[in-house]
């Protein structure tokens, strides 16, 4: 196998996160279902920002979060996505290159403006999201740098990337690639709405091993398979997926191949401030873990240990250096 360039290669939406903290109130008066994704037009997006708290901005985007925890535990990041050469594309841009992430992807001189996700967060800590793609869904198979792909030890895909049509077919040629290449591709299925909407076809990726590690929470796994019993679900997901890594909240996660199924407790945190980026970062440190060699339990206890870092303040990048919180924390990094 030829030498790598990236421990982990994302490809997904290039999203700026405007965040506000706001009451169920508001959230019902908007029509929103707590604690899940919508996808809103630019008018949307416009009625929305006037109509909600001062907002904080800062770079977001599921695999982007995913590729800064990643480098911010001192792996090899890079992330392939769209932006717009606009103010938000810039701001993306630069913040994603300062976390340490390799970003090469041109920005569209025309068309829509760069995405942008209105973040709301309720005193619980759970947010509601609102997404306008933007530029984000004019990715293009022409965009997914082959020779990346193939330099890269696991290639990580976010399950929103299958809304845009041609963003679908990058995420497909960068799978082929990789496996050209003899990488892993991972998964995310993002959130139980994008379930809903593709169930037929996630399903095909994972039992056609197109992916081979799926990631997933409790409320997506029970969409995926139709059923409100997580014992039910599981069992289909155990004989579908080559691996995959259930996350629970405050229950930990499992740990599931065919083989076996193993508990990973989550790791402790003083108070819930904002709930946005927690699958995020736990795949930062399951796949940091997974391209150094660790074994699948090492790798969710990082996981669990990053996720408890960022959801103790606003916003889904990492506040500190988590290589350094690894170490404290007794891992090799």
């Amino acid at each position: 196998m030829a030498s790598t360039q990236f421990d982990v290669l994302a490809i997904g939406n290039a999203i700026v996160d405007v965040l506000a903290r706001t009451d169920d109130a508001f959230l019902v008066q908007h029509k929103m279902h707590k604690g899940t994704m919508r996808l809103i037009d630019e008018v949307q997006a416009a009625k929305l920002y006037d109509a909600m708290g001062p907002a904080v901005e800062i770079s977001g985007g599921s695999a982007a979060n995913t590729v800064v925890g990643v480098a911010s535990l001192g792996a090899r990041a890079g992330f392939i996505g769209k932006v717009k050469d606009d103010d938000l594309g810039r701001v993306f841009a630069h913040d994603i290159r300062a976390a340490g992430v390799s970003f090469a992807t041109p920005p569209a001189s025309a068309g829509p403006s760069t995405a942008r996700c209105y973040v709301l967060v309720t005193p619980d800590g759970e947010r509601t999201m609102n997404t306008y793609l933007g530029a984000a869904q004019d990715l293009h198979p022409n965009d997914i740098d082959a020779d990346a792909v193939a330099a890269a030890q696991i290639i990580y895909l976010e399950g929103y990337l299958w809304d845009p049509p041609r963003a679908k077919e990058a995420f497909l040629k960068a799978a082929k690639i990789a496996h050209a290449a003899e990488r892993d591709v991972a998964l995310t299925l993002s959130d139980a709405f994008c379930v809903d909407r593709y169930r037929a076809e996630f399903l095909d990726l994972i039992r056609s091993r197109t992916v081979d590690l799926v990631f997933a929470n409790e409320r997506e796994l029970r969409s995926l398979y139709e059923t409100a019993d997580f014992d039910s679900a599981l069992d289909g997901l155990r004989n579908d997926a080559r691996l995959a890594v259930v996350t629970r909240s405050e229950k930990g996660c499992l740990i599931v191949t065919r083989e076996q199924t193993e508990a990973v407790p989550a790791s402790p945190v003083e108070r819930v401030v904002d709930a946005t980026g927690a699958g995020d970062l736990f795949a930062a440190g399951f796949l940091a873990g997974l391209s150094r060699g660790s074994d699948y339990r090492t790798a969710g206890r990082l996981g669990a240990l990053v996720a408890a870092e960022v959801i103790q303040h606003l916003g889904a990048r990492p506040e500190t250096s988590l290589k350094a919180l690894g170490q404290e924390n007794g891992f090799d990094l």
